[in-house]
Formats: structure tokens, C-alpha cells, sequence
């Protein structure tokens, strides 16, 4: 079975590299199209080409590209009426000769819509009548009977993605923009919400640059936050973590010989309130902490405090 496996993506990556090679200025003229018509790109297919389209529609949808999926039988009894003139229609059917798809074409130049189709065969009837052409033309489908939709699904879905990246980058599409079309997931909310929304500012744990061993230790374990602000909040002067008093009692067991300013990290890193925690993660990560001072950091002044797991 892991032969088989193997084998079968082998086999998609050979076909996607095929697929790749014919890709012309067509694709570009596609793209071109699509952005210069101010309606939506409708998508249409029948059987494994419409549950691509079906992917297809929805990755566009989701990053800049008003789109949807018509099926080709419901178009024509009825749905034909949710076309526009402005509107692009992608044809989708490996074979270029899916019967279902082909009776929509006449509506579709009386309607003077821009057309597109992906197939395996530049020859075939959708793609001779259609204003551009998008080759997916594989040797061979990945299953054993060389039958199945399978490499030329997937070669239908990567030319719908190149799209969408392309038509992405020709817009200058910013991630800002894809959270709003996903406010429910937490790319959305990392995308959209400040850090002044989600810090903490009650019962900051600040601490005097002249306490003892034991008042930093105690005044940690109230702030529950594994760490201490040295300072005020209008002159913050470090920070002393759990992990820093670790390694001072490491450099040396007695507790009435370590020091505040012997122990706290000077310069702590300090994130202005209006930044999307997004960034605020970002620089964790980068700076290798979990936890981030809110506030000003010219003035070396603290609102709140964020923490990257208090989430």
C-alpha cells in the first residue's frame, strides 16, 4: 500500500510538471481579463471538474475575487439569470466536451461574457469556443486503470490556485484584507484585533529596583504572569522572570546576596497598543519570550502586558 502510494504521487507530480510547461500567455490574458471586468468570475463544471470548481470559486472568494460556482444542469433551467454582463465565466471539463457545460456556451457570447477554459485538449469544443484557453493536458491519470479523475483533477486545481495567487499579487491583496474574509478563524482575529484589546492592565506586578530576593519571588507568585516589571509604569527599568531568578540562584544559592538590578533584563521589549497582536506574536517569536510590555517604549512608559499563551 505505501508502494502504491508512492507511486500515485509520482505520478501527480509528473503530470503537474507536464501541465506546468504549457503554461502560455493565455494564463496571462486570463488573468489580465479577470481583473479588467468588474463583475465576479463564475465557475462552472460537471462531476470531479465541478467539485474542483467548487474549490476553485472559494479560493478566489476568500482571497480578493468575487466568485461563485454554477452548476452547468441548473444553468440551463434557470440559473443562467445569475450571470451578468461584467461577470468572467470559467469553464471547467478535462475532456473540453462535457455536454452540460458546451449547451451554456451559446447563452454565454449572446450575453458577451468573457470566457475561460481549463481542459486537457486545446482542440476540443469548449476550448475552441471560448475567448482563452487554459492547457492542463496530463499523459496519464494516476490510478491504476489510467481512467479515474485523478492527476487531471489535481492539475485543474493547482491551474485554479495559480489563478487566484496571480490575480492575489495583481491586486496587492495584504493579509489584512484576507482576515476580513475570515473573521471567524484565528488568522482573522490575530489579523483584526489590537493588543490593546486582549492586554492585561490589573494588578501589574511592578516591583522596586531596591526590593529583596523574597519580595520579587512573592510579588511573582501574586501576579501569577511568571515575571515582575521593575519600575513604574511611567519609568520601567527592566523586567526579572521566572527564568531569571532560576539562573541567578544558579550563579549563586544565597538569596540575600542576589539584587534586583543583578537578576532584571535591562531594555525589556515594549509593543505599542495599536499594533495587531499579529506583530506582537511575530516579535516573540523572534525575540524568543512569551511575554510582551504594552506601551511606549521612547518613553519607556506600560500600559498592560501581553503574554503569547494567555490566549
Amino acid at each position: 500500500m505505501q508502494d502504491i502510494a508512492q507511486r500515485v504521487f509520482k505520478d501527480e507530480i509528473e503530470s503537474l510538471q507536464e501541465a506546468a510547461a504549457l503554461i502560455d500567455g493565455q494564463f496571462t490574458q486570463a488573468v489580465e481579463a479577470i481583473l479588467q471586468h468588474n463583475g465576479k468570475v463564475i465557475i462552472t463544471g460537471a462531476g470531479k471538474s465541478g467539485l474542483i470548481g467548487k474549490k476553485i470559486a472559494a479560493t478566489l472568494a476568500s482571497t480578493g475575487t468575487p466568485s461563485f460556482f454554477m452548476h452547468p444542469t441548473e444553468a440551463f433551467h434557470g440559473d443562467l439569470g445569475m450571470v451578468g454582463k461584467n461577470d468572467a465565466v470559467l469553464l471547467i471539463s478535462y475532456s473540453g466536451e462535457t455536454d452540460e457545460v458546451i449547451k451554456i456556451i451559446p447563452f454565454l457570447k449572446w450575453n458577451q461574457n468573457k470566457t475561460i477554459s481549463i481542459t486537457g485538449n486545446p482542440k476540443s469544443t469548449i476550448a475552441r469556443n471560448t475567448d482563452l484557453h487554459l492547457n492542463v493536458h496530463i499523459t496519464h491519470e494516476a490510478c491504476a486503470l489510467k481512467l479515474a479523475p485523478t492527476s487531471s483533477t489535481t492539475a485543474t486545481l493547482v491551474m485554479g490556485d495559480a489563478l487566484a495567487v496571480a490575480l492575489m499579487e495583481a491586486r496587492q491583496f495584504q493579509p489584512e484584507d484576507f482576515a476580513r474574509f475570515h473573521p471567524g478563524g484565528s488568522l482573522g482575529r490575530k489579523l483584526l484585533v489590537k493588543v490593546k484589546d486582549i492586554m492585561r492592565t490589573d494588578n501589574l506586578p511592578f516591583i522596586d529596583v531596591n526590593a529583596s530576593f523574597t519580595e520579587v519571588l512573592m510579588r511573582m507568585s501574586e501576579g501569577r504572569l511568571g515575571m515582575v516589571i521593575v519600575g513604574t509604569t511611567d519609568d520601567v527599568k527592566g523586567v526579572v522572570t521566572d527564568g531569571d531568578l532560576r539562573r541567578a540562584l544558579l550563579r549563586n544559592p544565597d538569596t540575600s546576596a542576589q539584587t534586583v538590578k543583578g537578576m532584571m533584563s535591562e531594555n525589556p521589549v515594549i509593543i505599542n497598543e495599536e499594533e495587531l497582536i499579529n506583530r506582537a506574536e511575530e516579535l516573540m517569536i523572534d525575540r524568543k519570550i512569551t511575554t510582551i510590555l504594552v506601551g511606549l517604549a521612547e518613553s519607556r512608559t506600560v500600559k498592560g502586558i501581553y503574554q503569547i499563551y494567555s490566549r
